[in-house]
């Protein structure tokens, strides 16, 4: 049961530097969301053609916008807000993510405030753990 597939009104990011399809769940301490990556994104074309595999920073931005969007989603953090990587930390990469893999994003908050969001997350597709990391973002403005 998704809470929400409307995510371009929960983040700016548009195609195709969008990574988040639905909200599955979402509450004070973390949020569950998904993405399907398709055969049509755009980085396929190049990494690597012959044996397309996601980038690793694509997975960690995937994990970020999910965690964004849940905040959002759950008016946490500003509307107007757009969130800026200050830290990328304990980074690790432990299975490859493929064309039509849907890739699950378990997301726990760390810290929130008005300008810096502390969150943690971990990348699956099944069973799967594919990537983790921790990461830290700035809270600013368009202006």
């Amino acid at each position: 049961m998704s809470l929400t597939k409307d995510i371009k009104s929960l983040l700016p990011h548009r195609e195709p530097f969008l990574f988040v399809d639905e909200i599955i769940s979402a509450d004070e301490k973390g949020a569950v969301c998904e993405h399907v990556f398709t055969e049509n994104e755009f980085f396929f074309k190049g990494h690597f053609p012959e044996y397309p595999v996601v980038p690793g920073v694509i997975l960690c931005e995937t994990m970020a916008q999910a965690g964004g969007a849940a905040l959002r989603y759950l008016n946490i953090v500003p509307a107007d807000g757009l969130f800026f990587f200050a830290t990328l930390d304990k980074v690790k990469f432990r299975n490859q993510v493929r064309p039509g893999d849907k890739a699950r994003m378990e997301i726990t908050f760390l810290r929130n405030s008005p300008k810096m969001i502390k969150q943690s997350g971990k990348l699956y597709v099944g069973d799967n753990l594919c990537c983790e990391a921790e990461w830290m973002c700035l809270v600013g403005s368009a202006q």
